[in-house]
């Protein structure tokens, strides 16, 4: 039986937006991309971030440009429980709210895409960014091969970062936690037509 997988992106929903985080003393990172890079990171001081536009607090958003996880503790445990060998969880303040939330950092960035079925793939144009020659600009359609994932729960695709990628079972559980800001779109199996 295929083990489905589906890429997590804002939900249209109403919610709170969250900025980009920063260390506790409200210094940027030289780094802001490190979250979603797919790598395991140093132990880190104190984050912080600010709500930049109040909406519906939910227990699950992407943050900032970078579209960072950050999780209530509720959605942290579910990642304790089913993929604690895939993620880093780091505490994070929202300013202003005393429930304690977490920065979900996927630590595992696997060559999975299937770009023979995937919908539309564009490249980086040959000589226009250097730092990302190899990489995908975009992916309409994404597919990936779930053989090739090698066990894993959480994690971000090698060439194509900004997608963050979850199991079935993962994805069933925080739809468990309720009241996401977040949507899934299955990554496996047929391509939905356009």
């Amino acid at each position: 039986m295929e083990r489905h997988f589906y890429s997590v992106g804002l939900a249209d929903v109403p919610h709170w937006l969250l900025e980009t985080l920063t260390r506790d003393s409200g210094e940027a990172f030289d780094e802001p991309w490190m979250f979603v890079d797919g790598r395991v990171l140093p132990e880190l001081e104190a984050l912080k971030t600010q709500i930049s536009h109040a909406g519906k607090k939910r227990t699950l958003v992407l943050a900032g440009v970078e579209e960072a996880p950050i999780g209530s503790e509720a959605v942290a445990n579910v990642f304790r429980t089913l993929a604690p060998e895939d993620v880093q969880l780091f505490p994070v303040t929202v300013e202003g709210e005393p429930e304690r939330y977490f920065v979900v950092n996927a630590i595992k960035a696997l060559d999975c895409i299937d770009e023979e079925r995937c919908l539309e793939v564009q490249h980086f144009p040959e000589g226009s960014s250097p730092e990302f020659a190899g990489e995908y600009r975009w992916i309409y359609g994404l597919r990936i091969d779930p053989s090739k994932t090698e066990g894993a729960q959480v994690f971000r695709l090698k060439k194509f970062k900004t997608a963050l990628i979850v199991s079935e079972d993962i994805k069933n559980a925080l739809e468990g936690v309720g009241n996401l800001g977040v949507s899934f779109e299955r990554v496996t199996g047929a391509p939905e037509p356009r």
